[in-house]
């Protein structure tokens, strides 16, 4: 399931949920991603990120999918937000089940490493400095990378 929206979401509730429907796998992953107050040094006041609606949620849908495909999930949960946000602010949400902790594990880390580099989100950090546009790193594109040689 996928969901993009500018409302904040409750991670227990969220999980709670999730659980109630898919809870008999013996294993749940969940990563949660929140606005930084520093970011490469610099004080970060806000944050907005922008998408496309309907880019974003086909491309989300096919990283899930492939996620799905790579392994024996029984459901997996993605909610990113878009909108201004605050440093502490919730930006993205992953919930991976499977029957055993390793694919809940390693699909949940595939999807966010795929979600930092494929999805189609813009980011523009506000600070002290003034605001700049967050550009790809390096690291998520190594991270993101070693899943390419891996079923």
């Amino acid at each position: 399931m996928i969901r993009v929206q500018e409302q904040t979401f409750d991670v227990g509730h969220e999980l709670a949920g999730f659980r109630a429907a898919h809870g008999r796998d013996g294993a749940t992953a969940l990563f949660v991603g929140s606005v930084r107050d520093v970011s490469e040094g610099r004080d970060v006041s806000a944050m907005t990120l922008e998408h496309y609606p309907g880019m974003t949620e086909q491309a989300l849908a096919e990283i899930e999918a492939e996620a799905q495909a790579r392994w024996p999930l029984s459901a997996s949960l993605i909610i990113h937000r878009f909108g201004r946000l605050m440093p502490g602010d919730d930006i993205v949400l992953v919930i991976t089940a499977a029957p055993h902790r390793e694919e809940a594990f390693a699909a949940c880390q595939f999807l966010m490493d795929w979600l930092k580099t494929k999805a189609p989100f813009w980011k523009l950090e506000e600070g002290s400095d003034g605001p700049r546009w967050v550009d790809a790193k390096d690291s998520d594109d190594a991270a993101a990378a070693r899943w390419k040689d891996q079923p």
